[in-house]
C-alpha cells in the first residue's frame, strides 16, 4: 500500500496555506471590506503625490540637462542603486537617470506623507483628485515632448 500524497505534505505547511489563500484571494475583493473608508484623503494624497513625483522628475531632468554640475549632484545622489555606474562597457550604465528616479521616489513618500497628514479625516472631492492628477500628468508628459522644448537638450551631451 503506498502513502497519499498528502501524507507527505502537512496541510499546515506554509506555502499550502499561502497557494489556497491566493486561490480565494479574488473572492475576497468581490466581497469588499467590513468596514470601508469614511473619506476620501487617503486615495487622494497617495494619487496626487504620485502626479506631483513625476512631474517633479521631469522638472528635474529638464535641470540635469541644462546644468552638467547638477546632473553630477544627481547621479551622485542614486549612486546607490546597483548599475548605476559601471565600467563594463558591454552592459552600460544607467547615468544619472537613478539620480533622478531616488528623487522622484523621496518626493513621492514625502508628498504623500504630507498631504495625508494634511488632509487627514476629510472628504476630496472626486474633481479636485482628478483635475490634479490629470494636470500633473499632462504637465509631466507635456515637458518630456521634445517639439514643446526646442530650447533645451533634453539628453545629456
Amino acid at each position: 500500500m503506498t502513502k497519499s500524497r498528502s501524507a507527505y505534505f502537512s496541510p499546515s505547511s506554509w506555502y499550502v496555506r499561502l497557494g489556497n489563500s491566493l486561490k480565494r484571494f479574488p473572492q475576497g475583493l468581490a466581497r469588499g471590506s467590513q468596514k470601508a473608508p469614511e473619506t476620501s484623503s487617503a486615495a487622494a494624497a497617495a494619487l496626487i503625490s504620485a502626479g506631483f513625483a513625476s512631474f517633479v522628475m521631469m522638472v528635474n531632468q529638464h535641470f540635469a540637462a541644462t546644468f552638467k554640475s547638477y546632473e553630477d549632484l544627481i547621479w551622485n545622489l542614486g549612486a546607490w542603486i546597483p548599475g548605476s555606474r559601471n565600467a563594463d562597457p558591454l552592459y552600460g550604465e544607467i547615468g544619472s537617470y537613478t539620480g533622478k528616479e531616488t528623487i522622484l521616489l523621496v518626493t513621492w513618500l514625502v508628498s504623500w506623507l504630507f498631504l495625508a497628514w494634511l488632509w487627514r479625516d476629510r472628504e476630496i472631492k472626486g474633481n479636485t483628485i482628478f483635475f490634479s492628477l490629470f494636470f500633473f500628468l499632462v504637465a509631466a508628459t507635456v515637458m518630456n515632448w521634445h517639439p514643446l522644448f526646442p530650447y533645451m537638450p533634453l539628453m545629456p551631451k
